[in-house]
């Protein structure tokens, strides 16, 4: 392990320390700061010829710093003679626009890999992508991990009787499908549409029984919480007694955190793959940790292991 190094930015230096906790190696020591004219300046403080890095940057709030500053952070490690970069990216910002579904606009997930592969990496590590085919974006490896293991975990130690996962649109169907089967649930799924560019959205129908039972939606994020409480609030309405949610990502944007807490959901259980401020934190919100998930990841990759084969 002494030719594997991590270090961070400023996106979530937590999770990183968390990681490195898990490792039982020290976090590795740069500067990484904004300029008065907003340039970000990267320094590296130790050497890293040939030796094993990983850059743990999730692109969350604010995004476009997170970006470049990962960006730099690269560049410099490549011109610095490092071995091998991975871009550990625990959240794939711009992910969501995956794929041309209006006319003249960007795929901007396809823009961002062409960035991290151009700015020094050899490799991305990253966690339950909001679209499977962005992992084809890149030419080099990519490593995707997912929380629905420690979520699962979180979930059955609650011992909830006569539950139903519910996926909370059809894009979301394999993945409520897994929860389902990790919990030995019923699933059921939410028709929705969504309204124009301002995500609004509209519940339209639940396929599926969730009458008497306690319902569990699953989602890879929770971004303005609005299509959160529309589902909830549908469930409820539909007969469901007790209605739970979980997300890997809690982007929490906008006004998310006060309609959580004003909604009649009974539980949000996140991870951290954001870091969530202290005025975005609930009750009612759950944070479960990922730095083990990551740790392990990044000690197979860098001994030669299978990443694959935590899942099986």
């Amino acid at each position: 392990m002494d030719e594997l190094r991590v270090f961070t930015g400023n996106s979530h230096p937590t999770l990183a320390s968390s990681v490195c906790d898990y490792l039982g190696i020290p976090l590795g020591r740069c500067e990484v700061f904004e300029f008065s004219n907003e340039n970000i300046f990267v320094r590296i403080l130790e050497n890293v010829r040939e030796r094993d890095v990983f850059v743990v940057q999730p692109i969350c709030s604010p995004v476009n710093k997170s970006l470049v500053e990962l960006l730099i952070m690269m560049d410099a490690f490549k011109r610095a003679s490092a071995g091998r970069i991975t871009a550990v990216v625990p959240y794939y910002g711009y992910g969501r626009t995956d794929k041309k579904d209006q006319p003249r606009v960007p795929i901007s997930a396809r823009l961002v890999a062409d960035l991290l592969t151009t700015a020094g990496a050899n490799r991305v590590l990253t966690v339950d992508l909001h679209a499977p085919q962005i992992q084809g974006f890149f030419t080099i490896p990519v490593d995707e991990l997912t929380a629905v293991s420690i979520i699962c975990k979180y979930i059955r130690e609650k011992h909830l009787q006569d539950l139903v996962v519910v996926a909370t649109d059809i894009g979301i169907s394999k993945r409520a499908r897994d929860v389902a089967a990790s919990l030995g649930a019923s699933l059921a799924i939410v028709e929705k549409r969504r309204l124009g560019n301002n995500d609004a959205t509209e519940a339209l129908n639940v396929i599926g029984d969730v009458k008497g039972r306690i319902a569990l939606t699953v989602d890879d994020e929770i971004d303005t919480a609005g299509s959160l409480v529309g589902v909830v609030e549908t469930l409820l309405a539909r007969g469901a007694t007790e209605v739970y949610s979980c997300a890997t990502h809690p982007v929490l944007s906008g006004k998310a955190v006060e309609r959580i807490g004003n909604s009649p959901v009974k539980e949000v259980v996140v991870t951290d793959t954001i870091p969530l401020s202290d005025d975005k934190k609930r009750d009612n919100i759950t944070v479960l940790s990922i730095s083990s998930l990551l740790g392990e990841a990044i000690h197979r990759i860098h001994t030669g292991l299978s990443v694959g084969a935590m899942f099986e």
